[in-house]
């Protein structure tokens, strides 16, 4: 099994590629696939064909998976892009820790 360093719901950061720069939240993950569906990011256009009586079709604009290693976590507290370190509490729990200089923020 492969592991992805994001979560679904994570705030991330396009860092390569044709939408460089663009944020979105993370809506779904492929550990299998090593890949990442972000809100907003990497569109393509789908052609609809109306299945059903009175159903509407045509192009639709939907969200592509993108590799995870193109994404970065965006930290809560600083806002920048961060790589993620691990931490074990006191209570023996595991958190995800920001690696930026001077905020080391556990979430």
């Amino acid at each position: 099994m492969n592991k992805v360093h994001v979560k679904t719901g994570d705030k991330v950061i396009i860092i390569s590629g044709r939408d460089k720069g663009k944020e979105g939240k993370v809506l779904e993950v492929s550990p299998s696939e090593g890949k990442v569906i972000v809100e907003g990011c990497n569109i393509a256009t789908k052609h609809a064909k109306p299945r059903r009586m009175g159903e509407q079709g045509g192009l639709l604009q939907v969200e592509t998976a993108i590799y995870a290693s193109k994404v970065m976590l965006v930290c809560p507290k600083c806002g920048k892009p961060t790589r993620l370190g691990h931490k074990v509490l006191a209570d023996g729990t595991k958190k995800r820790v920001c690696k930026n200089e001077g905020c080391g923020e556990t979430f």
